[in-house]
């Protein structure tokens, strides 16, 4: 997939994955992670999320990155937060008081760029790219966790040929697939859900831990 889908995609305001309201199973299934306070997040694939700002409540300092530098602007104008910002050859970095986005190419981040993240909150990520990139975006995961780091990931699934995606439908056996080498993965549920256009979806919530 294209960098310039995803800015156009923002330019054009065709965000209907953006959602209004902090995510329910962010809420639900949070605290099973078990993290203390002060321990560190990240958002992968953040756009202008208000999960971020959940998070940051719950005493955890928020890293995240998105491509498009718009979403990350309107996230902090939004919020009425005035950011530092700073440029590097790879992002150009966007810091508050306990929240940091990146706008920048996930695929180039490192371990040192996020820090120790103890967890990751993927809600909108792994579902945001086509089959082809998935398998490189869960062996980047790993490579910017420690053992014991945990994602609560989110996927959806759908009949085939009810929607074009982004979102893409992600069935269990492919989490499996993507993730069980260097994960433990625990299911936590399936629920019905609505999903873009109003089609009805089935979301899963699911707990990884790396080894």
């Amino acid at each position: 997939m294209r960098h310039d889908f995803w800015h156009e995609r923002w330019e054009q305001e065709q965000i209907g994955f953006h959602q209004q309201a902090i995510n329910q199973y962010l809420i639900e299934h949070w605290e099973e992670l078990g993290l203390p306070k002060g321990a560190p997040v990240f958002v992968p694939l953040c756009g202008k999320s208000l999960d971020m700002l959940w998070l940051q409540e719950q005493g955890h300092p928020v890293f995240g990155i998105e491509l498009s530098r718009k979403a990350v602007e309107a996230f902090f104008h939004e919020n009425d937060i005035e950011p530092c910002v700073n440029e590097t050859d790879r992002f150009v970095e966007y810091s508050s008081e306990g929240i940091t986005l990146f706008s920048g190419d996930y695929f180039t981040l490192e371990q040192s760029d996020l820090g120790e993240i103890r967890a990751v909150f993927d809600r909108a990520s792994l579902i945001a790219l086509p089959a082809a990139m998935r398998r490189d975006y869960a062996e980047k995961m790993a490579s910017l966790l420690k053992p014991g780091a945990h994602i609560l990931l989110i996927t959806m699934q759908y009949e085939n040929g009810l929607l074009e995606g982004p979102p893409f439908c992600v069935e269990d056996g492919e989490v499996e697939a993507l993730f069980g080498a260097n994960f433990t993965i625990e299911k936590r549920g399936t629920w019905d859900a609505e999903g873009p256009r109003g089609v009805a979806v089935k979301e899963s919530v699911f707990l990884l831990t790396r080894h």
